[in-house]
């Protein structure tokens, strides 16, 4: 398999696993849970593999996501506009990141749902569709990053 094709299969995955029914009994929360951090964890591998993908001219040592979009990381052009995007806490990456850096928290990413008789903040969407909306905003991402890459 290619990196392109790595890339293109981790984050179908994911997109497979948010798409999958939870049910309604008493399971359900349980599921959905294990649903998103499941979908979340094939996104950082997907992160991983885009990083691969994006830099194979560079003949980087390592790729993963945290050392590469870090301040230190090597200096390419995809990866600094990567980095743009990951210091923007409101942008698709700026979420990913602190949504990976929650899935290896005592916590976790996934959230309980909350009881009915607590207040509900209004503006604040189930991991699932955040994360759904990660997606069609990383691919989107990744297109245009593809373009320049192949420039090299």
């Amino acid at each position: 398999m290619t990196p392109r094709g790595r890339t293109n299969q981790l984050l179908y995955q994911a997109e497979l696993l948010l798409g999958m029914p939870v049910g309604d009994d008493e399971h359900a929360s349980a599921r959905r849970m294990a649903r998103e951090e499941g979908a979340l964890a094939l996104l950082g591998l997907a992160l991983n593999a885009a990083l691969r993908e994006l830099t194979e001219h560079a003949a980087l040592a390592s790729h993963d996501w945290r050392d590469l979009l870090g301040s230190q990381g090597e200096s390419v052009a995809e990866l600094q506009r990567l980095r743009v995007l990951r210091a923007d806490p409101q942008s698709w990456l700026g979420h990913l990141c602190a949504q990976l850096d929650a899935l290896e928290s005592v916590e976790g990413a996934a959230r309980r749902e909350a009881d009915a008789s607590l207040i509900a903040i209004a503006d604040r969407r189930p991991l699932g569709e955040e994360l759904q909306a990660g997606i069609q905003a990383f691919k989107a991402e990744l297109a245009r990053l593809r373009e320049t890459s192949v420039e090299w």
